[in-house]
């Protein structure tokens, strides 16, 4: 059993108070943009640097401790607002001394703000708080649930304004500090942060951080667990369970070589180490970009190296997101999409591009089937998004990657790939560790690349991307070259041509996902067992492909699929691929079967996927 553990200490909280403005490296950014999805009055009240000091309890489920803000109130405001999410505040200190506080009713999405009085001079304000059992960021894992069975994990997912449900901060993205932090766990655990980090357990259970760059509050993040680390090269390792490290490390091997690709592309990594971590089977997502260590899920390792251009994305992400970050969550392709342009040349740079034209596609797809399911006139298209009064989740569609992607491709097309890219090195350097909206970063496009020809203006058409619905006129569209193949096996096959002889030895998850995305549906019985048979999709190890074959049996009735759907379901947390399973039992009359398996396997998922599940089964979705 895991014993629990204990708050920390009044004195120990109030010393921090005494010496985190003395000790606060300088940040003294400011919001510059309204954000409708704070409360916090940081455009007021410069939030300068975070110490954060907590025990992480497993048997209550719980964080607890202490947040001490050093802060320049620089308008001389009388309150201090932060944002918070079913956090219980115990008590607050201003600049060491005790104080009152008001925490203001719930507000849908938002959660409750709290309101500290400070004085002009004010230089810290600590909160005593602890985390409540709907904290939307925190997912708390049992041994069973984990991979090695053996030991409790704990791991947060900040964006998009989860943040504020483990610590009161001021939570948007144009809102910059740096942190320490002093973090407690069970001995035996590991704990890591995006920060530096420490390399292996240690026998006390308490272990520092240090993040001494600016970052946002949704790239704060903690995991806790029987964690071993593997290093890669001198500046990037893996870390996972105990029992998947060694399969983590062989998966990650070209990680290195990744990181100097993407410098030799848009200049120096910045971050010093580039290290990721492989999580339990619930992590809701593909990868979390956290500075210094990129979440990521283990349904990347495929056992041949095939999914990795995942990582390329997140890594890509320390460029765009990172260093230069979206303003407010309306801005959020000037994240998105400007990484998945750049997680493609990366993997152009390190394969060739034949491959990347295949990615290219594969993305206008999706394109194409996100505007078909928001409707091709909705304003969820645009780029610019107008997310007030929303879940600031509604805007995470492939909108913003593959519209912001396609936009950025065109560019390229009209300008030469040699001005795109001198222009891109230029914008990450003059806009390093700062915000930036869309307004500001087309006047910087205006100003530094089209400089006034009318010519390029008119072919770009931007406030068709920008603020416009749907897929553009001018949108380029990828032809490869490899595709043309796989149609041509994929036509032969529903002609007729037994699938064991075409021609596939040499294809890779691409072609594979393409030969599979543009089947008729229903397939039926005899073609969805002949497929089976030849190429053992059912059983497959590669989870984008299984996850579209089991997508395909539903409708198929391929009832041979449904037992390995199941373990499938019971062992992966990502919403991109529970999703499409749970929405396809429930379109096509088999929700027994998917209330049943939910059943079984809901305490597996993320409370952010629970929901997606829970929306789907009761048909909100």
């Amino acid at each position: 059993m895991v014993m629990a553990l204990g708050a920390l200490s009044l004195s120990a909280c109030n010393e921090h108070a005494k010496t985190a403005a003395d000790n606060a490296p300088a940040s003294d950014t400011v919001a510059t943009a309204k954000d409708e999805h704070t409360q916090s009055n940081a455009d007021e009240v410069t939030l300068k640097h975070l110490n954060l000091d907590i025990a992480v309890d497993f048997d209550r489920k719980q964080i607890a401790g202490c947040a001490t803000w050093a802060i320049n109130n620089h308008k001389k405001v009388s309150t201090l607002k932060l944002d918070t999410y079913d956090l219980t505040i115990d008590s607050v200190y201003v600049d060491g001394r005790n104080s009152s506080f008001l925490m203001k009713g719930t507000v849908l999405h938002l959660g409750e703000e709290l309101d500290i009085p400070i004085e002009p001079a004010t230089g810290t304000v600590s909160i005593y708080y602890k985390t409540g059992k709907n904290a939307r960021a925190l997912q708390w894992l049992d041994p069973a649930q984990t991979n090695g069975k053996k030991f409790p994990f704990l791991y947060t997912q900040s964006e998009s304004i989860y943040a504020r449900s483990w610590i009161p901060c001021a939570d948007g993205p144009g809102i910059r500090y740096t942190y320490d932090a002093r973090v407690k766990v069970p001995k035996g655990l590991l704990a890591l942060m995006s920060a530096d980090n420490p390399q292996q357990a240690n026998d006390s259970g308490i272990y520092h951080f240090k993040m001494d760059i600016p970052i946002p509050a949704y790239l704060m993040a903690l995991a806790v667990g029987d964690i071993k680390f593997r290093p890669i090269d001198a500046r990037t390792g893996v870390y996972a369970e105990s029992s998947m490290i060694d399969k983590a490390r062989y998966e990650f091997e070209d990680v290195g070589k990744m990181v100097t690709t993407a410098e030799q592309l848009y200049g120096p990594y910045r971050w010093g180490r580039y290290d990721a971590i492989v999580l339990p089977p619930g992590f809701p997502i593909g990868g979390m970009e956290n500075p210094k260590l990129t979440f990521c899920t283990p349904t990347i390792i495929a056992g041949d190296r095939s999914l990795m251009n995942l990582i390329a994305h997140e890594l890509a992400h320390n460029w765009s997101g990172n260093l230069v970050t979206n303003a407010t969550w309306n801005d959020f392709w000037l994240n998105e999409g400007f990484t998945v342009y750049f997680e493609r040349r990366i993997t152009e740079a390190m394969t060739d591009k034949s491959y990347a034209d295949m990615l290219w596609e594969l993305g206008y797809q999706d394109f194409e089937k996100a505007v078909e399911d928001l409707g091709k006139d909705s304003k969820d298209t645009w780029l610019k998004l107008d997310l007030k009064g929303r879940d600031p989740d509604d805007g995470l569609t492939d909108i913003p990657y593959e519209k912001g992607a396609a936009f950025l491709k065109l560019i390229e097309n009209t300008v030469g790939r040699p001005r795109m890219d001198s222009f891109l090195k230029q914008y990450f350097d003059e806009h390093a560790f700062k915000t930036i909206t869309t307004e500001q970063f087309l006047a910087y496009l205006n100003e530094h690349l089209i400089k006034g020809d009318s010519g390029i203006a008119r072919k770009l058409d931007i406030n068709a991307w920008v603020y416009g619905p749907g897929i553009p006129a001018n949108c380029p569209r990828v032809q490869p070259e490899r595709f043309k193949k796989v149609d041509e096996a994929r036509t032969a096959f529903l002609n007729g041509t037994s699938p064991e002889t075409l021609q596939t030895k040499e294809w890779s998850t691409n072609e594979w996902l393409h030969f599979l995305r543009k089947m008729p549906s229903p397939l039926s019985q005899a073609q969805m067992q002949a497929l089976d048979k030849a190429f053992h999709f059912t059983n497959s190890g590669n989870s984008e492909i299984a996850d579209l074959w089991y997508t395909m049996a539903i409708p198929a009735d391929y009832k041979p699929a449904f037992p390995a759907m199941d373990k499938f379901l019971s062992r992966v947390g990502r919403r991109k691929f529970l999703e499409p399973l749970y929405e396809g039992m429930m379109k096509n009359s088999k929700q027994d079967m998917a209330k049943a398996i939910y059943a079984k396997y809901k305490q597996n998922y993320h409370p952010l996927a629970q929901e997606d599940v829970d929306a789907i089964l009761a048909g909100k979705n």
